[in-house]
């Protein structure tokens, strides 16, 4: 197994947390905040499925999905086309809300697409190029690639937990 085949694999559990997470529930149960202040199962796999599209688009040079395949326009959320939910109050939490959700679980597997896409073509070598300055150490392809991995996976387990509050509240 190469590298590439490695976080393919790695990206390929995130899916299958997401739909773990999203399968089953109501619209409103995605929306449901369990306590005030908390992240929503819509809003965290809307965000998480954000960061991913956002962040692997600009390692690969491409426009995000969210934009160049309408998911901006069919989730009618009230942000700018470039938020991705870092900062977001709990009222913006609260603004997440799909009337189906499949739709979360299809924008994520569109992003998924294109990010397996982008890595079936890496080298070993890729992995070293310097992707973003602003940090000391600057960070490469291969730190940024596992940055996304470690949010997307933290988020999808957020959200598998808050469906099973919802369960257990049925």
């Amino acid at each position: 197994m190469n590298t590439a085949e490695l976080l393919a694999d790695a990206f390929g559990r995130i899916k299958e947390n997401v739909h773990g997470a999203v399968e089953g529930l109501t619209a409103e149960e995605t929306a449901r905040v369990v306590e005030p202040g908390a992240n929503t199962v819509a809003w965290l796999v809307w965000h998480l499925t954000r960061v991913q599209d956002d962040h692997v688009a600009d390692v690969a040079g491409d426009e995000q999905t969210w934009t160049a395949d309408g998911w901006e326009k069919r989730f009618g959320l009230p942000f700018a086309a470039g938020a991705t939910g870092y900062g977001h109050s709990p009222q913006d939490v609260a603004k997440v809300r799909v009337d189906d959700p499949a739709l979360l679980t299809d924008y994520y597997d569109a992003v998924h697409e294109r990010t397996l896409g982008y890595l079936r073509g890496l080298s070993e070598s890729d992995l070293d190029r310097i992707v973003d300055e602003r940090w000391d150490p600057p960070v490469t392809l291969g730190v940024r690639l596992v940055s996304v991995l470690d949010d997307d996976i933290q988020h999808a387990g957020q959200a598998a937990f808050l469906r099973g509050l919802l369960l257990r509240r049925r």
